[in-house]
């Protein structure tokens, strides 16, 4: 079975930069895409970013187009996603989840998601 564990994150100031990341353990599987999402406070869960399966496209949401970046590494045990994001902005709270898609090229909607890690806090004080 395949689970996705996300490490990173913590407290940060408007401005810094923290990466975070998610990694595939279990039965191994090379043809899925990883995602980013995003829930503040009481909102439902938003896209961020996410990448092809074989890492040759990317998108982003508007809002952190220029800031944030992807990069994923690849090994014959364990598969694993970064979610670089610079210039983090103030009262940016969330928690950051990162989702695997079976298709191919990835999606921006969270329902076509099919596992997901447990999210990790992103806390940017006002």
């Amino acid at each position: 079975q395949v689970r996705l564990i996300q490490s990173g994150g913590g407290l940060v100031q408007a401005g810094d930069s923290v990466r975070l990341s998610c990694s595939a353990s279990g039965s191994l599987f090379a043809n899925y895409a990883l995602g980013w999402f995003r829930q503040a406070p009481g909102k439902e869960r938003e896209f961020v970013a996410v990448g092809s399966w074989n890492g040759d496209s990317t998108e982003f949401a508007d809002s952190v187009k220029g800031r944030f970046t992807i990069s994923i590494s690849r090994g014959s045990a364990q598969n694993t996603d970064y979610l670089q994001m610079n210039k983090l902005k103030s009262g940016g709270t969330g928690l950051y989840y990162c989702g695997a898609t079976f298709r191919k090229d990835g999606s921006r909607l969270k329902g076509e998601f099919e596992l997901w890690g447990r999210g990790k806090q992103v806390p940017v004080p006002s």
